[in-house]
């Protein structure tokens, strides 16, 4: 027995690729007083000198500088709502809704499924204007003390870990409580490497790329264009043309028309035709023709 496997799934990063900003520094440092860059030296320390994992560092440090007056998970996720995206976000999930699939496709049941996969905090996503769109976030989070207040960290995702999450979209695990490592046969996982597009912005994606590339998935470095120093370009740069992760890069414009738009509509078409191909062959198999007389 196998499944349909006609759900084609989008998965992306989301600091630098869906925002230009850190959420950290967009929802939470304004509202209590942190400065930016002290923060960040802080974290900074404590990685080079101390040892710690990255993601660790900044969920510590916050930690500090909220000891005081330290929030809710529920106050988090209301400050999610201050996250902005970079042009073309919301709008393109809700124009992807209608139009992104022809009506064949729809008549073969393929659909399309947003997922965001972080290091950042899965909270203040849950609270931005993105949620609604998105099937699963997966990100880093706090547990809460007997008063409701953030205590520890209770999820850490760092950036090689982030490959964890692509296997839970394959198989359909998407419930923490199921071991993703459970043995699962690929006709049974419910979105194969090759339904998917993988959309990050640099270094910290590469082991992601790398899972796609190696299974048969999609994936797209995007840049801020807006950048005057290029760091973010030349990042995709060594990505697509020296380190050979990536084929496609594009700036991160997500509005109709848009370099972006374009290759995530191509590559979703080019699914989608080959998830109807293989519809085709297998209904010809399995079909015994009629003796002619």
């Amino acid at each position: 027995m196998s499944v349909p496997q006609n759900t084609i799934a989008i998965i992306y990063d989301y600091d630098q690729t869906l925002s230009p900003t850190y959420m950290q520094e967009e929802a939470l440092f304004p509202v209590f007083g942190i400065n930016s860059e002290q923060f960040w030296k802080r974290c900074g320390e404590l990685v080079k000198d101390q040892g710690y994992d990255n993601e660790l560092a900044y969920m510590k440090v916050m930690l500090d500088y909220l000891e005081m007056d330290r929030p809710t998970n529920a106050e988090l996720r209301k400050l999610g709502e201050k996250l902005t995206f970079y042009k073309g976000l919301p709008d393109m999930f809700e124009e992807f809704e209608t139009g992104l699939l022809s009506p064949e496709h729809e008549a073969y049941g393929i659909n399309v499924e947003h997922y965001i996969v972080s290091s950042g905090l899965k909270i203040l996503l849950e609270g931005s204007k993105l949620a609604p769109y998105v099937k699963a976030i997966f990100g880093c989070e706090f547990a809460e003390d007997a008063q409701g207040r953030i205590t520890f960290p209770r999820r850490v995702i760092s950036h090689t870990q982030k490959t964890q999450f692509l296997f839970r979209i394959n198989k359909g695990m998407l419930d923490m409580s199921e071991d993703v490592n459970d043995h699962m046969a690929p006709e049974l996982r419910p979105i194969p490497f090759t339904n998917m597009v993988y959309i990050g912005d640099g270094p910290t994606d590469v082991p992601c790329f790398t899972v796609m590339r190696r299974n048969g998935g999609q994936a797209i470095a995007v840049y801020n264009a807006e950048d005057p120093t290029r760091t973010s370009f030349k990042k995709c740069y060594q990505l697509s043309t020296h380190a050979d992760r990536v084929k496609n890069i594009a700036p991160s414009d997500f509005r109709r028309g848009s370099h972006l738009r374009l290759l995530v509509e191509e590559m979703v078409h080019e699914i989608a035709e080959q998830i109807v191909q293989r519809r085709r062959d297998d209904l010809e198999a399995g079909t015994v023709k009629a003796p002619k007389y």
